[in-house]
């Protein structure tokens, strides 16, 4: 689909630069085989299995993205991307790049808006999550982490 190509292109070429710009946190520098050693029901061993089963390498800087998907249970296709960006904005988050998701995903997929507004009201209820420091949180039962934030599936 053409749609799903130029979402995906303007993706691409926005990545680095909102790395380079908008990103200051350290890379987290773990392999999917160290994710992998953590304990079964914890958000690092929930992540290592994410990423194995759709063969992505984490992306350094952006390794929040990926948690996201392992907590809210949201897929990776472009229509679930960004449900996701509107289940954040839900939440709270806010940045350049999630506005300009929102709005080039809106308009590309203006059919799915009962889908981004029901993300959007499940990160609403859910209490902000968005923006805890995730990479000291891999042995944490993912499940408890789930329920003490009140984050849903969608």
């Amino acid at each position: 689909m053409i749609r799903v190509f130029i979402i995906e292109s303007l993706y691409e070429l926005g990545k680095m630069p909102y790395q380079r710009l908008c990103k200051h946190k350290t890379p987290w520098d773990i392999s999917i085989a160290q994710l992998l050693q953590y304990p079964k029901t914890s958000l690092g061993f929930h992540l290592g299995s994410f990423l194995l089963q759709h063969n992505f390498e984490s992306q350094p800087q952006l390794e929040d993205h990926d948690v996201f998907h392992v907590l809210t249970n949201i897929g990776i296709t472009v229509k679930e991307e960004i449900a996701m960006q509107y289940y954040l904005l839900g939440n709270g988050k806010r940045s350049l790049f999630m506005i300009g998701t929102l709005f080039i995903g809106t308009f590309f997929y203006p059919v799915q808006w009962k889908f981004f507004r029901q993300a959007y009201q499940k990160g609403k209820k859910a209490l902000p999550f968005y923006h805890l420091p995730y990479k000291k949180l891999l042995n944490i039962n993912i499940t408890k982490l789930q329920s003490t934030f009140l984050i849903q599936s969608l």
